[in-house]
């Protein structure tokens, strides 16, 4: 499978979903905007993917020159009305809802670090999180939180986060927690952020050493199902 990646920065690279499609020999082409890379004109892929980053939707052109979002929205929307997958973490989430007209929104509490993620109704019905416990570690570092359109369904939240996994139709689903991140992506991330980690208090805020002894393996795996899932249903 040919899968589109958009990733906003150099040290936000999609983490374990590297690892799940080298295993699975699905082809990463990327879209890198923070090297000014125009998206293709056509969509050549199976799939698309849209990696987290330090914007959010409302961020302008002049706060982040290689950011257009009237450029990001339609390319979004261009997958989705192809019936194509399209999966977005954490910004990605956001931008999907945007793409779709939802407009998102600040999470009732910063989260940076990790928190139990609990399935509602739906998402203990949703066929591609069958695998997925009642309650699970997830990982967390946003603001924000996806749009939701009136046929959208949020499958699990967290203490504070209301929007932690959303799906939007069939094969568009948008998890603004990061399930992708490994041991090497959380050692960048926390290095990227060094400076702002120092001065964050709150209830859902953990320092350093906390982000770093976290075991990623299962909140991986759980990913790595989904994902899985989520590809057999599209090539049925």
């Amino acid at each position: 499978m040919k899968i589109r990646v958009i990733q906003f920065e150099d040290w936000v690279d999609g983490g374990y979903i590297k690892t799940w499609a080298k295993e699975r020999n699905h082809e990463l082409r990327y879209t890198k905007l923070f090297n000014y890379e125009e998206f293709p004109t056509d969509i050549e892929s199976d799939a698309l993917i849209i990696l987290g980053g330090p914007q959010n939707p409302g961020t302008t052109l002049e706060e982040c020159p290689y950011y257009d979002i009237n450029k990001i929205r339609p390319f979004i929307k261009k997958y989705i009305d192809a019936n194509k997958i399209v999966f977005g973490t954490c910004l990605g989430a956001q931008l999907i809802g945007e793409a779709l007209g939802a407009e998102y929104s600040h999470s009732p509490n910063k989260e940076v670090g990790f928190t139990k993620g609990v399935l509602t109704k739906e998402g203990r019905e949703d066929k591609n999180l069958s695998h997925f416990p009642d309650v699970t570690d997830i990982a967390g570092w946003h603001n924000d939180m996806p749009g939701l359109t009136k046929e959208a369904k949020i499958l699990m939240y967290s203490e504070g986060c209301p929007r932690q996994i959303v799906r939007y139709s069939k094969f568009v689903y948008g998890f603004q927690t990061h399930m992708e991140f490994d041991h090497n992506s959380l050692l960048t991330a926390v290095e990227a952020c060094k400076e702002e980690l120092r001065t964050l208090k709150g209830p859902y805020i953990q320092n350093e050493k906390e982000i770093l002894s976290f075991d990623t393996r299962e909140m991986n795996n759980l990913l790595c199902t989904f994902l899985d899932n989520l590809v057999s249903d599209y090539l049925k």
